[in-house]
């Protein structure tokens, strides 16, 4: 299986994800759609393709050359049924592909927020094992409403976390993906996020919160991927 990983900065890739695609001989190649226009190879010829989180929000393809193209590319894979997860920002670009419109939130998320999978993510093989509710690292101030035709999977007070489009499209507002690294570098530069100034972050509390929780929550990851990846060869099967 070969999967192609969109990132939009490096201490903002797949993460975790990486390690369980590693643990099942999954090729991932890693596109930084920042830094070259190339990807690694076709991205029609992959198996599935993820897209994940980055500082910048998702209408500011003014500022980004790559945002409109990789907008674009999401749209025409979801029109050829590949399987797709985004992630954060990636989950809100995907839900711009589907005919969604991304917006600022009521209210930033920013650390562990509580999130309720919906009765219509009971079922569902990749976020139905999550339920009925978990605690979930976020960093975000901007959401993607749900797209025309797509089901809610789950959903915090403030704003849709997950949601699939077709079989195998999947959006998640929370960071499943982030390392430990990651995200302990993300609150280190927290004064870099306005918003997160705004609401008045308390670093030194949440790097307190965070450090006990990240073995499980990266548990947690790499079982998501695992089963968002099943659910791919699942597709395939199909397809074939």
């Amino acid at each position: 299986m070969r999967c192609l990983s969109i990132v939009h900065q490096r201490d903002a890739g797949p993460g975790v994800f990486a390690e369980a695609m590693a643990a099942r001989a999954v090729r991932l190649d890693e596109w930084h759609v920042a830094e070259t226009d190339d990807p690694p190879a076709d991205p029609f010829g992959y198996d599935a393709v993820m897209t994940f989180g980055g500082a910048m929000h998702p209408d500011s393809d003014g500022d980004h050359a790559w945002m409109g193209p990789q907008k674009e590319l999401l749209g025409r894979l979801l029109d050829r049924g590949m399987p797709l997860l985004g992630a954060c920002l990636g989950s809100q670009l995907l839900g711009a592909a589907a005919g969604a419109a991304p917006r600022r939130a009521s209210e930033p998320e920013i650390g562990w927020h509580r999130v309720e999978v919906t009765s219509e993510g009971l079922d569902d093989p990749v976020i139905g094992p999550l339920a009925p509710s978990f605690e979930a690292f976020q960093w975000h101030s901007y959401e993607v409403p749900l797209p025309p035709g797509a089901v809610a999977l789950a959903t915090s007070p403030v704003s849709l976390q997950a949601w699939r489009v077709g079989e195998a499209a999947y959006g998640i507002q929370f960071h499943a993906e982030v390392s430990a690294a990651d995200a302990h570098n993300w609150i280190d530069d927290y004064r870099s996020d306005p918003d997160a100034v705004r609401i008045g972050l308390d670093p030194d509390a949440l790097r307190a919160e965070t450090r006990p929780r990240m073995e499980a929550w990266n548990q947690l990851g790499r079982e998501l991927c695992v089963r968002f990846l099943e659910a791919a060869e699942v597709r395939a099967r199909s397809a074939s």
